[in-house]
């Protein structure tokens, strides 16, 4: 983190170094181009990245399809990334938090392949 980034407070982190203006365009699609988006080939997936992906399909930037594609995802994984950020912000998509934001959805931790891990 450069010495300018440090003055931003920890938003800026969060919005991977960008400015206030800069993330709030990225956010609305303005601008928004596939070299904005996380490398077809990413295995670790922060929440971040997530994000990113989520607000390229709903920006119009690539369909759903595209991008269950080009990041190797089934549409569950994508339709659940965008139900977290929906139902609880972009922190939903952290993996620490992922069984507290099912459970306050209503799933069952016995119904949950994930819920054991983590």
């Amino acid at each position: 983190m450069s010495a300018q980034d440090a003055g931003r407070g920890p938003r800026a982190l969060l919005n991977g170094g960008m400015g206030r203006n800069a993330a709030k365009a990225a956010a609305q699609g303005a601008g928004l181009t596939l070299d904005d988006l996380p490398p077809p080939d990413t295995k670790r997936w922060v929440m971040r990245r997530k994000a990113q992906v989520v607000d390229g399909v709903r920006s119009g930037l690539l369909t759903m399809q595209e991008a269950c594609a080009r990041y190797t995802l089934s549409e569950e994984e994508f339709l659940s990334w965008q139900r977290l950020i929906d139902a609880h912000g972009p922190r939903a998509l952290r993996t620490t938090r992922l069984q507290d934001y099912r459970r306050s959805m209503g799933g069952a931790d016995d119904q949950d392949p994930l819920a054991a891990v983590g």
